[in-house]
């Protein structure tokens, strides 16, 4: 076994580029021949397979071997897709196929990026790359503005520093028209993957030069298209933004500015990029902390809105002050997607005459308000998979998000999450309560009282081993629940076997009597097996009653209850 492994990580010295990992490699393979069981045991974890394409593409730690995101694994990432695109491209009679290449700030971004179109290059794929790290937005309405056949974006978004990742968008003659410019699903990632494995290392070639750098002025033309969401005007929203050290910054601010969004203030510690996030123990602006800083700077600057970038911007989170509790709270990501529902209803205007009609979508993971908003509308709703490439490719869609921070409010332009998009929709529709004497708490509190209260929360279970999530899962499927938080389970439902709107994948789903819903799925991005959970409790009392307050609160209490009760049988179902 041990022999067997050194083999292996001889061979990938031979064929890596990179003095750092190759370096790495070598001590490793020192310590393991050495009969150090920590050095065997890492590269049993590194040449235990190859990475796979996951919810959003490719992503791992840096570092050496094909279980790592490295110049190796890039590189036939590259090759293998632009394989399935040459050959697609002959069999199907296209013409000259091309690619966008885009990147952000985290380690070898920029290297892994320039690959990339130097082997598109050589395989006769013409290829523009960005100009310099910018948000992953941009990358995903490139794919589609250059009608590209392919894109790729290098991020791992909101992972921790040592990570990185690779992630495919489809677009021009490779996919219809409706799905240009999303991200892959299958079919076309177990196509790409195979294409990927069939790489021989020793043909794989670089070209040195003929790709076009596309000028700096493609953030501009990206900045343009976002600002068609809002006619400039003078608006007096006291704004605080965070660009959690990524690559949002400039971007969001000018699109703000552009709207006329004079009152920004940035948290100047998390502005510039770095990829070692310095502040924060996690770029995540859902992670406890993370907008703490930002909190201190709307205290000062006296703030109406808080609005927080992941560190390649497809995502956003926002913060209010909330005067019930006295202090700043991030509103939920179920919260800000049943806001940005009724705002692109606004938005949208009668839609009563138009032909095919708009459609709303989200996750089967987020929310079920906005299913609700949309029916009460006269709007179809749609649920799919979790990912943006399943909601981004619905033919219509006016809106969709999910539960994780991600939105897209001009599906038309972006085929994906787009967090510099949805931080200028919010910040139109704040401003306009905000001159109506009303706030963005006082809209849920009136969806609340007409839909219910939907109230939703997450248990997630980080884990060092990936066999526990397949033991935890096993768990679930020979054990269901009975009840939940005292209602009867009365449907359970295994999504590996696909149900009439969507189609397989490794998940639970259990519903009660009383509308509780928990789905249970291991994370496509991260080590974690994560729980969905949602309570649903009507409001007895109507807006036109004496004391609606009371009756919403009760409402709430009940739900909150409800859902810390049923955290913990999750818990305990899973053994922990």
């Amino acid at each position: 076994m041990t022999e067997h492994l050194i083999d292996q990580a001889r061979y990938w010295l031979s064929i890596d580029p990179d003095e750092a990992t190759r370096a790495e490699l070598t001590e490793i393979i020192s310590r393991a021949e050495a009969q150090d069981s920590e050095a065997i045991a890492d590269l049993q974890d590194r040449f235990s397979g190859t990475l796979q394409f996951g919810t959003a593409g490719l992503r791992a730690a840096l570092g050496a071997g094909p279980m790592r995101m490295n110049r190796v694994v890039v590189r036939r990432a590259a090759v293998g897709l632009a394989a399935y695109i040459s050959g697609r491209a002959t069999a199907e009679g296209w013409e000259s196929p091309s690619a966008v290449v885009g990147f952000d700030a985290r380690f070898n971004s920029d290297i892994f990026a320039q690959e990339t179109a130097a082997i598109f290059e050589a395989a006769g794929i013409k290829t523009k790359l960005m100009p310099a790290p910018l948000p992953t937005p941009v990358l995903a309405w490139a794919t589609r503005e250059y009608g590209a056949e392919v894109g790729v974006m290098v991020t791992a978004s909101h992972n921790p520093p040592q990570d990185n990742g690779y992630k495919v968008y489809l677009g021009g003659q490779a996919v219809e028209e409706h799905a240009r410019g999303a991200q892959i699903v299958p079919p076309f990632d177990s196509d790409i993957a195979a294409a990927i494995a069939g790489v021989d290392d020793a043909a794989i070639e670089l070209a040195a030069e003929g790709w076009q750098v596309l000028p700096g002025s493609v953030a501009d033309d990206y900045v343009a298209a976002v600002g068609a969401l809002a006619q400039p005007a003078e608006r007096d929203l006291k704004i605080v933004y965070t660009a959690m050290h990524g690559v949002g910054g400039e971007t969001v601010l000018k699109v703000l500015k552009n709207a006329g969004f004079e009152s920004v203030t940035p948290v100047a510690e998390q502005f510039d990029p770095d990829p070692l996030f310095p502040t924060v123990s996690f770029p995540n602006p859902e992670e406890p902390g993370a907008l703490d800083l930002a909190f201190k700077v709307a205290e000062r600057e006296q703030a109406d809105l808080i609005i927080a970038n992941d560190p390649d911007a497809d995502r956003a989170a926002f913060a209010v002050f909330d005067p019930a509790v006295k202090t700043w709270r991030a509103l939920r990501g179920d919260e800000i997607g049943s806001l940005l529902g009724v705002a692109t209803l606004q938005r949208l205007g009668d839609t009563s005459q138009q032909n095919p009609k708009p459609i709303f979508a989200n996750s089967v993971v987020s929310s079920r308000q906005l299913g609700a908003i949309a029916r009460a509308a006269g709007l179809e709703h749609r649920e799919t998979l979790t990912g943006f490439k399943w909601i981004a490719r619905i033919e219509n869609l006016a809106y969709g998000y999910e539960e994780a921070i991600g939105y897209s409010v001009d599906p038309a332009s972006v085929k994906d999450k787009d967090g510099v998009s949805a931080a200028l929709a919010v910040a139109i529709y704040a401003q306009q309560l905000k001159r109506e004497g009303k706030t963005l708490l006082t809209v849920l509190d009136e969806l609340a009282a007409e839909h219910g209260v939907y109230a939703t929360d997450q248990v997630s279970i980080r884990v060092d081993d990936l066999s526990q999530i397949t033991t935890m899962m096993a768990t679930l499927r020979a054990t269901p629940p009975a009840s939940l938080a005292g209602s009867p389970v009365t449907e359970v439902i295994d999504m590996s076997q696909g149900t009439e709107t969507l189609p397989p994948t490794n998940g639970m789903m259990y519903l009660a009597a009383d509308g509780t819903r928990v789905i249970v799925r291991p994370s496509g991005t991260e080590p974690k097996l994560k729980c969905y959970l949602e309570v649903i409790r009507e409001v007895e009392a109507k807006p036109a009653d004496s004391q609606p307050q009371e009756a919403l609160a009760q409402a709430r209490t009940q739900a909150t209850t409800a859902l810390k009760q049923v955290a913990d049988e999750i818990r305990a179902a899973l053994g922990l």
